[in-house]
C-alpha cells in the first residue's frame, strides 16, 4: 500500500472509531499530498519581490501609512483578512486592520472594470484587532475582533450604511466567518489553542441582529451556548464535550462544506454539513515535504481550488487542488518578519488580492496590499 493510502487509512480509522464518521467518497482522497502546481514552478522574484508562476504579474495597490494613489485616503496599518464584492462593472476589496486599543477597523479599495483604483475609504473604525471575517450572501462584510471579548461587526463594503455590532454572534476570540446559505447559518472560528468551532443560526436569514450561537461537540452534534456574551464564563467553557481546535483561523464555505484552518497543528479541515462529517484536508504531519506551514486565511476559486496563506513558513500562498495536490502558488521574498493574509479573488476570478501584514519593515505600519493577475484556470 502506498504511503498516502496508509496515512489516509490511519486517519479514517481513528476518526471512524472516535467520532463515528461516515466517510464520503470525496473524503477518501484526503489529506492533500505535495505535488506539482497546475500553474507550474515559481519563477524568479519580480520587481515587487514576489515569485509567481509563468504568465502571472503583481502590483502594489496600497501601502500602510501611505495615501492610496489617486485618492486622499491613507491605507491602514496591519492589513489582515479581506474579500471582494461586486460593484457595478467593477469591484471592491475590503481589508481588516489588526490593530488593538481601538485602532482596528476596515478599509476598502474600489476598482473599475479595468482594475483601476477609483476610490479608497474606511467602513469601520475604533475596534480591536480586526483579524479575519467573511462575506455574506447579501453583500456585507463580517469583520471579527481577535480578542477574548471580541465581537463581530457587520459592515457595508460600499461605505453607505454604518457598521453594526452583532452581539448575538457571541463575544469571544473571533477569527473568521463563513456563511452557509443552504442551512442558513454562519460558521465561526476561534483563535485559541483550546478554541471551538461555532455556528450562528440567525432568527431570520439575512438579519444578524438575533439568533442562536452553537458550538460543535466531539460527537459532531451542535449544542447551544447558554451565554453567548461569554461573561462570566467564556463561551468555550460552557458546553461539556465541545470539540477542541488548536488555533482556529480562516474559513471558507462552498457546496455544502466549510473549510477552515488551525494554525496550532497546521491543518486544513472540511466540515461537511450535508453528511455531518469532519475530515482533514491537509496535515503537515501527514504530508511528505509539506509546503504549507503556519496556515492562516483561506479562500477558494470557482474551479474548486483552495488557496491558503501562510503566517510564517516561507511566506507562501499555497494551492490545494480538487485532486488533493498541494503546492506553492506564490512566494513573497525578503519579508520573513511578516505574514500573508486577506487572500481573495475579484468576482470574475481573474485577479487575486492579498496583503503582507508587516511588509519589508517588519512593522505594522509597513503593510503592503498586492494584486496578482494572470491566467487563473476556469476549468479542470
Amino acid at each position: 500500500m502506498e504511503r498516502r493510502s496508509l496515512l489516509r487509512a490511519a486517519v479514517v480509522g481513528a476518526g471512524s472509531m472516535a467520532l463515528g464518521f461516515s466517510v464520503s467518497r470525496q473524503a477518501l482522497a484526503y489529506p492533500a499530498q505535495t505535488g506539482p502546481s497546475p500553474y507550474g514552478p515559481l519563477q524568479a522574484a519580480d520587481a515587487n519581490g514576489i515569485m509567481l508562476p509563468q504568465g502571472f504579474t503583481s502590483r502594489v495597490v496600497a501601502r500602510s501609512s501611505q495615501v492610496v494613489a489617486g485618492t486622499g485616503y491613507t491605507w491602514h496599518s496591519a492589513p489582515d483578512g479581506g474579500d471582494c464584492f461586486a460593484d457595478g462593472t467593477g469591484w471592491i476589496y475590503v481589508s481588516n486592520a489588526e490593530i488593538g486599543s481601538g485602532g482596528g477597523g476596515v478599509s476598502a479599495l474600489r476598482f473599475d472594470a479595468n482594475a483601476n483604483i477609483t476610490g479608497a475609504y474606511g467602513i469601520l473604525s475604533g475596534t480591536n484587532r480586526n483579524c479575519a471575517g467573511g462575506s455574506t450572501p447579501w453583500g456585507t462584510w463580517i469583520s471579527c475582533e481577535e480578542v477574548d471579548t471580541g465581537y463581530c461587526w457587520e459592515t457595508d463594503p460600499k461605505g453607505v450604511n454604518p457598521a453594526v455590532r452583532r452581539d448575538a454572534m457571541g463575544r469571544f476570540n473571533h477569527e473568521a466567518a463563513a456563511c452557509d446559505p443552504d442551512r442558513r447559518v454562519v460558521y465561526l472560528t476561534e483563535d485559541k489553542s483550546d478554541g471551538g468551532f461555532y455556528r450562528f443560526v440567525p432568527t431570520t436569514w439575512g438579519d444578524l441582529s438575533s439568533g442562536t450561537l452553537q458550538v460543535l461537540k466531539t460527537d459532531l452534534t451542535w449544542a447551544t451556548v447558554p451565554d453567548p456574551d461569554g461573561s462570566p464564563k467564556s463561551t468555550r467553557r460552557q458546553v461539556s464535550g465541545m470539540k477542541v481546535f488548536n488555533g482556529g483561523e480562516g474559513a471558507f464555505y462552498r457546496n455544502g462544506k466549510c473549510y477552515f484552518t488551525t494554525k496550532g497543528d497546521n491543518k486544513v479541515w472540511a466540515y461537511d454539513a450535508v453528511a455531518n462529517t469532519l475530515d482533514t484536508v491537509y496535515d503537515d504531519n501527514l504530508t511528505s515535504n509539506p509546503p504549507l506551514t503556519g496556515v492562516d486565511n483561506i479562500t477558494g476559486a470557482a474551479v474548486g481550488d483552495l488557496y491558503v496563506a501562510e503566517d510564517g513558513g516561507n511566506m507562501e500562498i499555497c494551492i490545494i487542488t480538487p485532486a488533493d495536490v498541494i503546492a506553492p502558488f506564490l512566494r513573497v521574498t525578503n519579508q520573513s518578519s511578516s505574514e500573508l493574509c486577506g487572500v481573495a479573488f475579484n468576482p470574475a476570478g481573474t485577479r487575486m488580492y492579498f496583503s503582507s501584514q508587516r511588509g519589508t519593515s517588519g512593522s505594522s505600519s509597513g503593510g503592503i496590499t498586492y494584486e496578482v493577475s494572470g491566467p487563473f484556470r476556469t476549468s479542470l
